[in-house]
């Protein structure tokens, strides 16, 4: 290797990462500390070419002194959070919740599947609505206790609490992943039970308008949650049983933090379908106005990560917080 030439192909490299050392991370913008990790990462691999190829005692010494000192900044240089922020909501959530795409939409498929053939079931049966609730009881339930549960509480209350509820159910089905994933089937299928026979004994007495009118407009969204965090608690059950070429702790820890990932997305998620319930559901008078928030609410989600996580997994993100690697190859 021509030392010379190596040298004036980088020294203005070698120079500006001088200059952002000597000047502290303190000082530096966001940008700037962009640029001091990429200049360590190639002066780095600057001097592993050196050490290989042509060991000049004075360039070895210049790289190594320059490299060092450009570990101890880039260790010790934290971004703003604000970008920390943007950056997880711009990039890491919506590209892992894309990269899940195909068990989200299968566990959406599956779980409303369950939750019609449960409705029509109640909705055909009267023995069964009776083995259910006393004709009483089904009667208080379809023309008051249905509608009611949505303003018997102050819409701010009302909303925490439902917020609250479905973090809960969110939280169960994807932290209980690491058991196989079966707790997180039984957390389903109690969600899609309880949605099954609430729709079957409305639509029974004639009350299906009603019902629909009620649950679409906050149900779209939180619906959706709840199967995306089932989604990343199955996939996380099913790595322990089938890791693929990775290792298993690998593979693990890599959806952890997916899952992680996604549970920190979804509580802003739940946050907006808590308050389309709390203030929306009860209080909008119009149907068709409330179904159309809804709906609203549900293409702006989906959108949001069709668009940006396809996005970033195109660049190759794949929203896994990784640590940034010591070195980067570069042309020498």
């Amino acid at each position: 290797m021509d030392v010379d030439a190596f040298v004036a192909a980088h020294n203005a490299e070698w120079r500006r990462l001088e200059q952002l050392v000597n000047r502290g991370t303190r000082k530096l913008s966001g940008a700037e500390i962009d640029e001091l990790v990429e200049l360590y990462q190639r002066a780095a691999t600057h001097l592993s070419v050196v050490r290989s190829s042509s060991p000049e005692p004075a360039l070895v010494g210049r790289l190594s002194s320059l490299v060092a000192r450009g570990r101890a900044a880039v260790t010790g240089a934290h971004a703003p959070m604000w970008r920390d922020v943007a950056r997880f909501l711009t990039v890491s959530f919506p590209a892992t919740a894309y990269r899940m795409r195909r068990w989200w939409l299968g566990s959406a498929i599956i779980c409303n599947l369950v939750s019609l053939v449960i409705a029509i079931w109640v909705a055909r049966n009267p023995q069964v609505q009776t083995s259910l609730l006393s004709p009483t009881e089904i009667r208080q339930l379809v023309d008051h206790d249905f509608a009611n549960y949505y303003t018997e509480h102050a819409a701010g209350t009302f909303a925490f609490q439902v917020w609250v509820n479905n973090a809960w159910v969110s939280a169960q089905a994807l932290i209980f992943g690491i058991l196989l994933g079966i707790p997180t089937i039984f957390v389903l299928w109690g969600n899609q039970l309880n949605l099954g026979v609430s729709a079957g004994l409305m639509f029974a007495h004639g009350k299906g308008a009603i019902f629909f009118g009620l649950i679409l407009p906050h149900g779209l969204l939180e619906l959706t949650a709840v199967y995306l965090a089932s989604a990343a608690g199955l996939r996380l059950g099913w790595t322990i049983i089938d890791p693929g070429p990775r290792r298993r702790s690998q593979a693990l820890a890599e959806e952890g933090r997916a899952a992680m990932s996604i549970a920190l997305g979804l509580v802003g998620v739940l946050a907006v379908s808590g308050m389309i319930e709390g203030f929306v559901t009860g209080h909008v008078h119009t149907t068709w106005l409330r179904i159309a928030i809804g709906v609203l609410a549900e293409t702006a989600f989906l959108t949001y990560v069709v668009v940006l996580g396809r996005r970033a997994v195109r660049e190759g993100d794949t929203g896994d917080a990784e640590l940034v690697p010591e070195t980067a190859p570069v042309a020498a």
